[in-house]
C-alpha cells in the first residue's frame, strides 16, 4: 500500500509541534523562506518540484510538465499569494500548488478533484495534506461512523460534495476550485477557479482542444525510464497513444486481451497498432490475466474504500508488467468518457433557446436508446434544483430502482439507492445527511449541462488517485490527461449541445483528432463490454467473497446484515445490478478492516515495509 504523502504547514513557530507529529520517521522535507518547515512528507523522486524567486517558494506536485527554470520564471511573478490564480490558469498537467509568500500560505489541488486538499486542527494550528489518513494518523482521529454508513447505503457511488467527505472524524475537504490561505493567524478558504463560458462552436472547439491536448502531451516522459499507454482500440486511450508518440519514439502500448467473443475493441486496436510502427506493443492474452474479483478482499488503502476491486488483481498484474518493461509513467483515458460524452441535461437549454433543435435530439434519443417521449418531456419543463435532488434521494433512498430508460435530466446523474442488505441504522444516517446536503449545497455551474460534466469529472477524479496509487507501488505513476485542468476548461468552453446528441459518438474528440488518430477509431460508434467477464469472474470467487462477510466488519459496526447479503449473492440474477452494488460493499469492507487495524499499522513508514 502506497505510503507517499505531504502536508502543508504555515509559516508559524506553533507549526513546529504539528511537524513532529508527521507519520513518517524520516520524511522529505521543504522549508519556508523563513527556515520553517513547510512541505513534510514522502514522495517519489521528482514528484513535486520547488523553485524559490526572493522570498517567494512556489511547489508543484503531481504531473506538470514545466520545466524548472519556466517555473522559476512564473514564480518571479508573484507577490502575494493572490497572485497564484494567474499562475495556477498558467501550469499544464494535473497538480497540487503551494505557494509561500511573505506573510501567507496557499495550498490548493486540482480543479477536477484529481488532486485534492484537506484540512484539519492540531498542536493549536491548522494544517492540510493530500490525504485524508495522513492527518487522520495526525490527529489520532477515529473512523466517521455516519460517513461510512452513508456509502455502505448509497451502494458507493455518492457524487459531490457529499462523496468528497473524509471517512475520518475531524478531517474536512476543500472543494476543488477552492484553495487554503494561511494569512496573518487566520485561515480561509477561497474559491480560485470558475468553469469558461460554453461559448465555443465545435469546429472552434475542437480546434483549441487538440492544441490544448498536443500541448499536455507534447513533453510527459518521465525524467528516467520509459513512457507507456493503454491501447485498449477505444478513441479516448488510442488519441493518447498517437498524440504521445509524435514525441516518444520508444513508446510503449498495452492492452488487455478480450475474452468475449461479442468485444470489438481488438478490431478497432490493430488499427492503431499498425500505424504506431515505432513503438512496442504489450497485448496479454486473456488467459494469463487474473479472473476478474480475484483478490477482492485484499486491503488497498487506509484513506478511503478502493472502488475498483473487480480488477483489483488485474491491475497490480498490469502494474508489474510495466514496471518490468522498464515504464515509470503510464498514460490511461480516464475521464474520456465523462468529458465527450455530455449528459443529457443540456437539452433544458437547448429547448429554451433552439426548442426545434431540442425536440429533434429529443426524437432521436427515443428512437436510438427509446426513452419515453412523454416521461421525457415532463422532466424537461421541470428541472428543478440542486437542493430538490438531494431531497428526492433522501425521500426515495429505499425504494425500488427507477424505471429503465430514463434520462438524466435534473441535478444529478443518477439515483441513489439503498442496496437490500444496509440495515435500517445505515439508512437513517444516510437520510440524514443527504437532507442535510440539500440545505447548503450549491451547483457546480449555473448551465446544467456545466454542472452535470463536472458532477461527473469530480465523482471518478477521486477514484483515480486511488488507482494511481495501485500504480505506485509498482514504480509506475499513472497518469490520465482528461483530468488536466487545461483539458477540462477546453471542453467545457464547447457549446455542449454541439458535441452532445444521439448520432455521434465523441464528436468533439474525433474531430480534434482528425488527422492523428486512424479513421476507423473516429468512426467507432461503440464501447467494449466486459459484462459476461465480470459475471463468470464474480460466479468463479464467489466462495471468496462469501467468507469475507463471514465475519464482517460492517455488520460489527451495525451497518449490513449478513444474512440477507449471502441471500442476495447466492439467488438469481436477472441483471447485473446487485454485482455493480457488491463492488463498492467490498472496498467499504476492506477498508474498514485496514483502518481498525492496531499500530503500528498507523505509522505510513510501517506500512510501506510491509506493502
Amino acid at each position: 500500500m502506497s505510503s507517499t504523502g505531504f502536508v502543508v504547514l504555515p509559516d508559524t513557530a506553533a507549526a513546529a509541534d504539528a511537524r513532529a507529529a508527521v507519520p513518517w520517521a524520516s520524511p522529505r522535507e521543504f522549508a519556508h523562506a523563513s527556515g520553517r518547515p513547510w512541505l513534510v512528507g514522502r514522495w517519489a523522486p521528482g514528484e513535486i518540484t520547488v523553485v524559490a524567486a526572493g522570498p517567494v517558494r512556489v511547489a508543484v506536485a503531481g504531473i506538470c510538465p514545466v520545466p524548472a527554470a519556466r517555473l522559476t520564471r512564473l514564480a518571479a511573478r508573484v507577490r502575494t499569494v493572490a497572485d497564484a490564480d494567474e499562475l495556477a490558469a498558467a501550469l499544464p498537467g494535473s497538480c497540487h500548488l503551494v505557494v509561500s509568500a511573505p506573510s501567507a500560505v496557499r495550498f490548493q489541488g486540482s480543479a477536477t478533484g484529481l488532486r485534492r486538499v484537506f484540512r484539519t486542527r492540531t498542536h493549536g494550528v491548522e494544517i492540510a495534506a493530500d490525504r485524508a489518513d495522513v492527518l487522520a494518523a495526525m490527529t489520532g482521529a477515529g473512523i466517521d461512523e455516519q460517513a461510512l454508513a452513508l456509502r455502505v447505503a448509497t451502494g458507493g457511488f455518492l457524487p459531490p460534495p457529499l462523496g468528497d467527505r473524509p471517512l475520518w472524524s475531524g478531517i474536512s475537504p476543500l472543494a476543488p476550485d477552492h484553495c487554503l490561505v494561511w494569512e496573518h493567524d487566520q485561515v480561509r478558504e477561497t474559491r480560485w477557479w470558475q468553469p469558461p463560458a460554453p461559448e465555443l462552436s465545435l469546429r472552434t472547439g475542437a480546434e483549441r482542444l487538440r492544441e490544448t491536448l498536443a500541448t499536455a502531451l507534447g513533453d510527459r516522459a518521465p525524467g528516467r525510464g520509459r513512457l507507456s499507454t493503454d491501447l485498449s482500440g477505444g478513441m479516448d486511450s488510442t488519441s493518447l497513444c498517437f498524440l504521445a508518440a509524435r514525441n516518444t519514439p520508444g513508446l510503449l502500448t498495452f492492452r488487455w486481451g478480450e475474452a468475449e467473443a461479442g468485444n470489438d475493441d481488438a478490431a478497432f486496436a490493430a488499427h492503431a497498432i499498425g500505424s504506431l510502427d515505432r513503438a512496442e506493443h504489450l497485448v496479454v492474452p486473456p488467459g494469463d490475466l487474473p479472473a476478474l474479483f480475484t483478490d477482492a478482499d485484499a486491503p488497498v488503502d487506509t484513506e478511503e474504500p478502493y472502488p475498483f476491486v473487480r480488477t483489483l488483481a488485474r491491475t497490480r498484474h498490469t502494474a508489474r508488467l510495466l514496471s518490468g518493461s522498464g515504464s515509470r509513467r503510464h498514460l490511461a483515458g480516464h475521464g474520456g468518457d465523462e468529458l465527450f460524452t455530455p449528459f443529457p441535461g443540456y437539452l433544458h437549454t437547448l429547448l429554451r433557446r433552439r426548442p426545434l433543435t431540442a425536440l429533434r435530439h429529443v426524437r432521436g434519443y427515443g428512437a436510438l436508446k427509446r426513452w419515453p417521449l412523454l416521461p421525457t418531456l415532463a422532466a424537461l419543463t421541470r428541472p428543478g434544483d440542486e437542493a430538490d435532488w438531494w431531497r428526492t434521494q433522501a425521500d426515495r433512498l429505499t425504494d425500488p430502482s427507477p424505471p429503465k430508460r430514463r434520462p438524466a435530466l435534473g441535478w444529478g446523474l443518477w439515483s441513489l439507492r439503498a442496496p437490500s442488505w444496509a440495515t435500517g441504522d445505515a439508512i437513517d444516517a444516510a437520510r440524514e445527511a443527504l437532507r442535510d446536503t440539500a440545505t447548503r449545497v450549491r451547483p457546480l455551474s449555473a448551465d446544467l449541462a456545466q454542472h452535470q460534466s463536472l458532477l461527473a469529472v469530480r465523482t471518478s477524479a477521486p477514484w483515480y488517485r486511488l488507482l494511481a496509487r495501485v500504480f505506485a507501488d509498482d514504480g509506475v505513476q499513472l497518469d490520465s490527461p482528461f483530468f488536466d485542468d487545461r483539458v477540462v476548461e477546453a471542453v467545457l468552453a464547447v457549446r455542449t449541445h454541439e458535441h452532445a446528441g444521439p448520432w455521434r459518438y465523441k464528436p468533439l474528440l474525433a474531430e480534434a483528432m482528425r488527422g492523428i488518430v486512424p479513421e476507423p477509431v473516429l468512426g467507432r460508434s461503440t464501447k467494449g463490454e466486459f459484462s459476461d467477464e465480470a459475471n463468470s469472474g464474480l460466479r468463479r470467487n464467489l466462495p471468496a467473497v462469501l467468507e469475507l462477510f463471514e465475519d464482517s466488519a460492517l455488520a460489527a459496526h451495525g451497518l449490513i446484515d449478513p444474512g440477507a447479503l449471502r441471500t442476495r449473492l447466492l439467488a438469481p440474477q436477472p441483471d447485473n445490478s446487485t454485482r455493480i452494488a457488491l463492488e463498492p460493499l467490498i472496498g467499504c469492507e476492506t477498508w474498514l478492516r485496514s483502518a481498525t487495524r492496531p499500530a503500528p499499522a498507523w505509522r505510513f513508514d510501517a506500512r510501506a515495509s510491509a506493502s
